[in-house]
């Protein structure tokens, strides 16, 4: 079974212009779901390898290079080769001190729905979208509806999806569906700029020309008021600012020993303890309130660093770098890590992503480990816990 799909992504041969001075890049392995499978990928060697699902969409053109690429992960890839098309190709530049993307298809692009994926893919821990409000509104749907019409075969357990919206629908007149959309994942992860569309801002220090932390904190803070009952979290991308996380608190059932005072549930009594009886909301399976057994959780929040930060002439490429993130976050999440310990994982996956203008190299040392650009991922990812 697959711990994580890209299932809203499109593998596709794109086009990347770097910063200038230097010259374009042509013919390089890029697309949402190629980077977000090398996340994942980089934290599951074989025979983990074969848990990472994609779809790659191969055109009339594509590269057999590319091609060999992808083989080479030894991955559940669903490839769907068309001759009749062209592949999906993309042309990435930046701009400004805060690197503001700017992207464009150079070919038409190919849909994923639902009915494309798998039983395998189908059978995730987790999902990775791309896509706008709405749209996320109906995969969710479509893909719980047919996971549970394979629950004659096997036990129905819900994914964790993960939503990252599209840039061009990012806008205040697209807010109520983005608040309509959020109880429905499990995390939502724009970055900064995204973020700020949905509050008709830019993002950006007017006086830095950098990403605004205060900016990110603020649109975080009105997104979890909006729905202050409901269970999910924001993780911002915020370039060589690292990522900001954000998750409401409530209540949690805390384990103890002492004696429980515990009220009925029916009508008021003279001697009612009436903080009790509407802190006490959690209820056991008697319908017993038990306020002894209740504990405050304050939520999240946390800016955690680019793993970069030190050392931005490391950073050769972004192009990537948020999506190798969400594949990650994802595989850390399926496999049962904590949301902080997951951006951290996050955080390492997109550092091997912005290393270099395309994907990172894979090879193996004398001991029989892979290592990626050189390193072991995991030694990097320990690396990194200890320095946070």
């Amino acid at each position: 079974m697959p711990a994580a799909a890209a299932a809203a992504a499109v593998a596709a041969s794109a086009d990347c212009d770097p910063a200038p001075p230097a010259p374009p890049v042509h013919n390089i392995l890029g697309g949402a779901g190629s980077y977000s499978a090398l996340g994942a990928r980089l934290f599951s060697p074989p025979p983990l390898s074969s848990s990472v699902g994609w779809v790659v969409d191969q055109g009339s053109d594509f590269p057999p290079a590319l091609a060999s690429l992808i083989d080479s992960w030894s991955t559940t890839a669903v490839v769907r080769r068309d001759p009749y098309r062209l592949t999906t190709r993309g042309w990435n530049g930046y701009h400004g001190a805060a690197e503001q993307r700017a992207f464009k298809y150079l070919t038409p692009k190919k849909r994923i729905t639902a009915d494309d994926l798998t039983p395998p893919l189908l059978l995730s821990r987790s999902f990775h979208l791309i896509c706008s409000p709405t749209r996320c509104q109906e995969l969710v749907a479509d893909i719980i509806s047919r996971r549970k019409a394979l629950a004659s075969c096997c036990n129905y357990s819900k994914p964790i999806f993960i939503w990252e919206p599209v840039p061009d629908l990012c806008t205040p007149d697209e807010l109520l569906n983005c608040t309509n959309t959020l109880p429905l994942v499990d995390v939502c992860s724009p970055n900064h700029a995204e973020l700020a569309g949905f509050m008709g801002d830019d993002g950006i220090d007017p006086e830095t020309g950098s990403v605004s932390a205060l900016a990110v904190e603020r649109a975080c803070e009105q997104l979890l008021a909006s729905m202050p009952l409901q269970s999910y979290a924001l993780v911002v991308r915020a370039g060589d600012r690292g990522c900001y996380i954000a998750k409401n608190g409530g209540r949690k059932r805390k384990r103890t020993s002492r004696p429980r005072k515990a009220y009925a549930r029916g009508g008021l009594q003279p001697d009612t303890d009436m903080e009790a009886l509407f802190a006490g909301l959690l209820q056991d399976q008697d319908g017993l309130i038990a306020r002894d057994d209740i504990d405050v959780d304050p939520g999240t929040e946390r800016w955690i660093p680019a793993y970069h930060r030190d050392h931005p002439d490391k950073v050769v490429d972004p192009t990537g770098g948020g999506n190798a993130f969400l594949g990650g976050l994802a595989v850390a999440l399926a496999r049962g890590q904590p949301l902080e310990d997951a951006a951290a994982w996050a955080s390492v996956a997109a550092s091997f992503a912005i290393e270099q203008v395309g994907m990172p190299v894979m090879a193996t040392d004398r001991d029989g480990n892979e290592t990626w650009n050189g390193d072991n991922v995991h030694q990097r990812l320990r690396d990194f816990q200890l320095r946070l």
